[in-house]
């Protein structure tokens, strides 16, 4: 490629996201020993970093936990997986599985735990989401059984468990699948059942020790257990060929490689791209379960060949600025299927990169410390996208070349041998600025309303042949004159050259700001008839200074402040815009109501069913029970009552009695829909306890008025004594419902004339009530 015609694709590359997480893609390795995971590692349950390693279950009962790398591999060439695993510390059970699931799974769930691992469905709970394929490392013996809605184990799917078993089951959904596939019982086979055990002589316990073992990580000690997984491409190109191997180490300085599945055919098909996952778990037995130094390979390294990079002569680069490359993958050879350059690593010598080639996890790896070289002649920066790079020469190294090495890492994690690429310095010329047209002054930002334009224009101290402008650093296809009309927001710059190092200039923003949002009231009330409303004060936030505010609607145009003062009721608009700008947000609907006749507050209250209003009517009595009648205006919703004792009331119409003498003020509050209050307060005056009247005749052989007998209230006690004019006692009797006396004496009718009472009672406030006087017996 043409070093001019590199230097103008600067920017481009950046429209390409890539994020660099230390390691992506083959080989893929993570210890877990340094207390942080090397790439993005998602822990669930009672998964975390311990001592070293990941710790799945501590020794206890009813743990869960479980761990997925998120970071997909490819499956075209097969999958190879190692990693040490230890269970120890408990009573045995119930085990771990290590999983493959497709890397297009979203919402990642685990599958079933206890007897499934983490991994198939149990009961009601479904199975691992997206599963391709399970192997159980089981300890305690169900993973190998038909229980709990599992398909399929040994013995056709006996539901008798199986201890120490290691057990490949198929991928499923929900609940459907996770099948058995094939597996092997490592150690103490049930009687009658060697052809599904390994040899005596290869047998061995998953687990490494019960209650007080500690974790074994020397190869030469008894416990030492490391697994390695290869799936094989399988010949006829669907699925694999599934191997697996253990390193195992029961006696001491004797470490054994044993063969479990030799070839077991699995073929389902892989999904694109796979992600690898551990999970374990216990019930009611224990055991703690962990895993270290894990490395995913390609299975079918001999198919895969190294990348082949270029050697880069003369790249253009300008003194005191950031220029901006990227190495296509044209430009270069990358020979392996669905293959991209995955990083970039600098090096100053090919004896730098020598010295990594031994270590396959340094050759996958995308290193930070080489992803950046800093030389006196400048600095050049890996990007983060696959082939991008940059590079900013020091001052004064103008005239100058630099030769560095690189090399290309690919998604398998191959890599190239290291080539050498030559950068020439060249000196910079003054920066150009850029100007809006038609202002005097730079500046930095432009603000637009929606259909409008703004024209940049690049003012420099030289004479260009030629523009190139960027929107966002990107390149702008044909613009290459000194002025460019805008239409899109974004952030522009200008290169001018004249020469081979562009003169660049200031970037300025245009943007089409979104027209604020704002909320209001509505509708806006007055509660007083003539009084004006502040819709100001309806307007959250309200802010002038930056925003500006209009409301139209009845004729009339207020703007900003105008709006404290608006007499008329109506329907309005209301509308907002950036103060710097002259564009108006939609109108938004907004009421205004100021009333014609004011909210009134009024009730009246007599004694209930008597129409006694007040003393003219014979006064009010403590157990009285008053009724108060609202008679507030018609918009009236809702009414507060005090009624002046401390009772209060939110009826319409409320009862009450107050059961004691006094002056009590009575208060209403009257509410309309629009939240408008007005009061009004009555007293109500209880000057009386008691009420007796007395008759001043009877006639005792009329249909009516048969009998003498006072009309009482607020009396808890009284006796009635009936005397002639000589003093003598005719009648007598202390019932309050009595009918009263008929005139008679020992049952015969006394003679007309005057008669004398007395009545001694008492009130309901304590008060003593004694009264006298005279009436006519009429015959």
């Amino acid at each position: 490629m043409n070093r001019e015609l590199r230097l103008a694709l600067s920017f481009f590359f950046l429209a390409f996201p890539f994020f660099v997480k230390g390691q992506v893609g083959f080989p893929y390795c993570e210890s877990f020993s340094d207390g942080n995971t090397q790439a993005t590692t998602v822990f669930g349950g009672t998964a975390k970093l311990v001592d070293g390693a990941l710790r799945l279950t501590e020794a206890e009962t009813n743990q869960n936990g479980y761990v997925y790398i998120d970071v997909p591999f490819s499956s075209a060439y097969g999958v190879k997986a190692s990693f040490e695993y230890f269970m120890y510390g408990g009573s045995g059970a119930d085990g771990l599985t290590v999983f493959l699931f497709d890397s297009e799974t979203r919402n990642f769930q685990p599958g079933g735990f206890g007897g499934s691992l983490g991994y198939a469905q149990k009961d009601d709970v479904p199975g691992l989401t997206g599963a391709y394929l399970g192997l159980g490392f089981d300890s305690f013996g169900n993973f190998s059984n038909s229980n709990e809605n599992r398909n399929g184990g040994f013995l056709g799917g006996s539901t008798a468990r199986f201890p120490n078993s290691i057990i490949l089951r198929r991928g499923g959904i929900g609940f459907n699948g996770y099948d058995f596939v094939n597996g092997k019982i490592t150690f103490d086979p049930p009687p009658g059942n060697a052809n599904i055990a390994l040899d005596v002589e290869f047998q061995f316990p998953l687990s490494s020790g019960g209650f007080g073992t500690t974790r074994v990580e020397d190869l030469n000690q008894p416990g030492y257990r490391k697994v390695f997984l290869e799936l094989e491409p399988h010949p006829n190109g669907v699925g694999y060929l599934v191997k697996l191997e253990m390193v195992v180490t029961t006696v001491q300085n004797e470490p054994r490689t044993i063969t479990i599945l030799a070839g077991t055919a699995f073929t389902f098909e892989a999904p694109k791209n796979l992600k690898i996952g551990f999970a374990a778990s216990t019930g009611g037995e224990t055991n703690i379960h962990e895993i270290k130094n894990l490395l995913l390979e390609v299975s079918n390294q001999e198919g895969l060949l190294n990348p082949q990079g270029v050697d880069f002569s003369d790249i253009v680069s300008c003194e005191g600025q950031e220029n901006q490359y990227f190495i296509t993958d044209e430009e270069v050879v990358l020979p392996n299927e669905n293959s991209e350059i995955r990083c970039l690593q600098f090096y100053r010598s090919l004896e730098e990169v020598e010295e990594e080639t031994g270590d396959l996890c340094a050759q996958g790896k995308c290193k930070e410390d080489t992803r950046e070289l800093i030389l006196p002649e400048g600095t050049l920066r890996a990007g983060e996208s696959g082939g991008d790079y940059t590079f900013f020469p020091n001052e004064g190294f103008a005239g100058q070349s630099v030769t560095v090495y690189y090399t290309i890492t690919d998604t398998y994690g191959k890599s190239s041998t290291g080539n050498a690429m030559t950068l020439k310095i060249h000196e910079s010329p003054e920066p150009v600025n850029i100007y809006v047209e038609g202002l005097p002054d730079l500046v930095d930002e432009v603000k637009l309303c929606g259909g409008e334009t703004v024209d940049l224009i690049s003012v420099g101290n030289d004479s260009y042949g030629r523009y190139e402008w960027y929107k966002d650093d990107v390149l702008i296809d044909g613009a290459e004159s000194m002025k460019y009309t805008v239409h899109d927001a974004g952030e522009y710059s200008v290169k001018a050259y004249n020469r081979n190092c562009p003169a660049i200039s200031n970037s300025i923003l245009v943007s089409f700001p979104e027209f604020p949002e704002f909320e209001f009231v509505s509708p806006i009330i007055s509660c007083t008839p003539g009084e004006s409303v502040d819709v100001t004060l309806g307007i959250v936030n309200y802010d002038p200074v930056t925003y500006d505010y209009k409301l139209f609607g009845k004729g009339q145009t207020y703007l900003d402040d105008e709006m404290k003062e608006v007499f008329l009721s109506g329907e309005y608009s209301l509308q907002v815009k950036h103060a710097d700008l002259d564009c108006y947000s939609s109108p938004e609907p907004l009421q205004i109501s100021i009333p014609e006749e004011g909210l009134v507050a009024d009730f009246e209250f007599e004694i209930q069913g008597t129409g006694v209003k007040g003393e003219e009517d014979g006064g009010f009595f403590p157990d009285d029970i008053f009724q108060f009648t609202d008679r507030s205006s018609r918009d009236a919703v809702s009414w507060n009552w005090d009624l002046g004792d401390g009772s209060v009331s939110n009826e319409k119409n409320p009862s009450h009695v107050y059961g004691k003498k006094g002056d009590f003020d009575v208060t209403l509050i009257v509410t309309n829909e629009f939240g408008c209050k007005t009061t009004v307060i009555k007293t109500v005056s209880i000057l009386r306890s008691y009420r007796l009247m007395f008759p001043t005749g009877f006639t005792p052989l009329a249909s009516e008025n048969r009998f003498f007998v006072p009309k009482s209230k607020g009396l808890v006690s009284g006796e009635l004594l009936i005397f002639n004019t000589w003093g003598d006692l005719i009648f007598q009797t202390d019932d309050l419902m009595t009918q009263g006396w008929d005139g008679k004496l020992e049952g015969k009718l006394l003679n007309a004339g005057i008669y004398v009472y007395r009545y001694n009672g008492l009130a309901t406030d304590g008060e003593n009530v004694t009264k006298t006087g005279k009436f006519k017996l009429i015959r």
